[in-house]
């Protein structure tokens, strides 16, 4: 065992290993037992593949080339879906929506300024539903619908308008005796404050009846069982626990103080499988660890279910589709994620795929270790990463740098799974404290609500707390903390900069500088979210200068780095460049690296690899350690 400081461990993980070894994988379905699947390479530009498997073939791309993807809401989501040998995609960047039939890849309807998500199938009427979102006109917010693609017809007209009137939509589907459903919101509300859960007739869908939701209710994720009723989630027990609706009354399956969903991001599939009468496969959060198991019920009685536990090892899971075979995405605290085949009947696991392929010795992999600390408003929660090495120690009476990580949203939650990109740096003798904040998914509806007029003030303290309390627990250099955020987390990550000096550095990744700017330059989706996490704009807008951190770089005392993709449609680039040049004019340390081709998030290896790089380059200088290799 060899004696370095920490930051200085050689490492089995180099920069280039997080692009080559990382493929981002999503959970899948089968479909006339045929899985199907998406996956994310970086070493493939970011392009996103859609991959199926035949039973006793070797996986194959159903269309070799395209880039799966879909814009709607900008974040996208919901880009493809199955159903009786049928696939339908969207293709990036046209947007346009093609389906698979007997071998053949056809258009179904070009874009032409229309974005779809959220697709699905209805074979029985050769129908495809979607959100479409309407960006023909420049000038206004683009328009949200619910649609019906006809797949035999040109859907010159972009698609048949089922659904109209509300700020945005999600989930649509159609049961088997021909009745919609999908979820709708309106501004200023996000999905996760207040929303409805519609039905109407597929004949006549303006005869709509709103099953569930309204003001403070976030009700998500319909879809028909194969019993007539609707299944849903609601938080009206203060945690997004499972409902069923049929026209006879609506009926809570099961209450625990547990999520069975995250947040509505994206327009991906249900985060949980309709198995078959009374069975649904679900997931749920204990104490921010991933369980999975069947909600059991009598689909004509009136009382709870009951819910099975699987015995599995994951500390995080993914698990939607249909039928009694899922592919779930499943992920441990000690090795990558996996996508499986999860059988719901007997709760066999059998894997299909890793995120990456790494060599690593167990005994230098660190997993997470939750901890806890109390807020004014009470415990908050994060993972620490402690540093790990199997060839590797420090020096006695040494402590290691930590970094704080942030994650984005506000609204989204950290899972405490093995992460590469946690690994690259735990390696190298340098500790991470990933923070669920005040405001994080994944505690209940009252924990998300702390950050409600309060974005940049608990979420700074709950990090800046949670790095002293490592400190105080001798778990990390008091004169050794920085602090690293994308996104909504670089946000964080500057007001922490500009309100503190706990932090010797800062990474922002996307970041924003300018609370005022996003709220008057951003898209449809998040133009009003800041209503809530902050104030109305521009009624109160000192509260937004207040605490936006372009305006308080006279408190900071600290090295920057700042990485920004050019092509970013969330946050503007000349959020970076203004925060870079502001800084740089007060004569503080900060580097700047601008990214052509990277937008909100980064895709590409080379990306990847460049930002790595630079961020072990800007902590050694910070810190004082020479990274192995240099």
């Amino acid at each position: 065992m060899r004696t370095l400081r920490y930051g200085s461990w050689p490492s089995p993980i180099a920069p280039a290993d997080l692009a080559a070894s990382g493929v981002r994988l999503s959970p899948g379905l089968v479909d006339g037992g045929i899985g199907y699947w998406a996956e994310g390479r970086p070493s493939d530009g970011g392009r996103v593949s859609l991959w199926r498997r035949l039973p006793g073939a070797d996986p194959a791309e159903v269309a070799p080339g395209a880039y799966v993807r879909s814009a709607v809401n900008e974040y996208g989501g919901g880009a493809w879906t199955a159903r009786d040998g049928l696939v339908a995609y969207c293709s990036w960047p046209d947007g346009a929506v093609h389906l698979v039939e007997d071998g053949l890849d056809r258009v179904l309807a070009a874009a032409d300024g229309l974005r779809y998500a959220g697709l699905s199938l209805v074979p029985a009427r050769r129908l495809l539903l979607a959100v479409r979102e309407d960006h023909r006109a420049s000038e206004a917010e683009p328009e949200q619908t619910v649609v019906a693609l006809e797949l035999d017809a040109a859907n010159s007209d972009g698609g048949r308008v089922l659904a109209a009137g509300a700020d945005f939509y999600a989930h649509p589907g159609l049961s088997a005796d021909d009745r919609l459903a999908w979820c709708e919101w309106d501004h200023p509300n996000m999905p996760w404050d207040s929303t409805r859960v519609v039905t109407a007739p597929l004949a006549d869908p303006g005869a709509r009846t709103v099953v569930a939701g309204g003001d403070g209710l976030s009700v998500l994720y319909p879809a028909w069982d194969a019993d007539g009723g609707l299944v849903y989630l609601s938080d009206a027990s203060g945690f997004w626990n499972f409902h069923r609706w049929t026209p006879a009354g609506d009926r809570l399956l099961y209450e625990a103080p547990h999520e069975f969903c995250g947040p509505l991001w994206v327009h991906d599939p249900v985060p949980y499988a309709l198995v078959g009468s009374g069975l649904i496969g679900c997931s749920w959060l204990v104490d921010g660890i991933a369980k999975v198991g069947v909600l059991r019920f009598d689909p004509d009685a009136t009382g709870p279910g009951e819910l099975v536990e699987f015995s599995t090892a994951v500390v995080a899971a993914e698990v939607t589709g249909r039928g009694p075979v899922s592919l779930a995405l499943f992920g441990y605290a000690d090795r990558p994620d996996e996508l499986v085949e999860l059988d719901w009947r007997t709760g066999g696991v059998t894997p299909l795929r890793a995120s990456a392929e790494l060599d690593l010795d167990p005994a230098g992999v660190s997993a997470a270790t939750g901890v806890t600390w109390d807020g004014p408003d009470g415990a908050v929660h994060a993972w620490y990463y402690p540093p790990s090495s199997a060839s590797c120690q420090a020096p006695a009476g040494e402590l290691p740098p930590v970094q704080v990580w942030i994650h984005g949203g506000p609204t989204s939650y950290s899972a405490p799974e093995f992460s590469v990109a946690v690994q690259f740096w735990t390696s190298r003798g340098i500790g991470i404290l990933d923070v669920n904040y005040s405001g994080s998914t994944g505690y209940g509806r009252a924990y998300r609500n702390r950050l409600r007029g309060s974005w940049g003030v608990a979420d700074v303290r709950d990090c800046v707390q949670g790095a002293l309390a490592l400190a105080d627990a001798g778990l990390a250099d008091r004169g050794r903390l920085s602090i690293r955020g994308g996104s909504a987390g670089g946000y964080t990550t500057l007001a922490a900069l500009t309100t503190s000096e706990v932090f010797a550095a800062g990474i922002s990744l996307y970041g924003i500088g300018d609370l005022e700017t996003l709220a008057t330059d951003t898209h449809k989706f998040e133009s009003r979210y800041l209503d809530g996490l902050v104030a109305p704009y521009p009624a109160q807008r000192q509260v937004y200068v207040d605490r936006s951190p372009i305006h308080h770089l006279d408190r900071l005392s600290c090295p920057m780095l700042i990485l920004q993709g050019l092509d970013d449609k969330v946050v503007p680039p000349d959020q970076a460049t203004t925060m870079a040049d502001a800084v740089r004019a007060k004569g503080l340390p900060v580097r700047l690296r601008l990214f052509a081709g990277e937008g909100h998030g980064f895709r590409k290896a080379e990306t990847i690899v460049a930002v790595a790089e630079e961020a072990l380059a800007f902590l050694g200088d910070v810190h004082r350690f020479v990274p192995a290799g240099r």
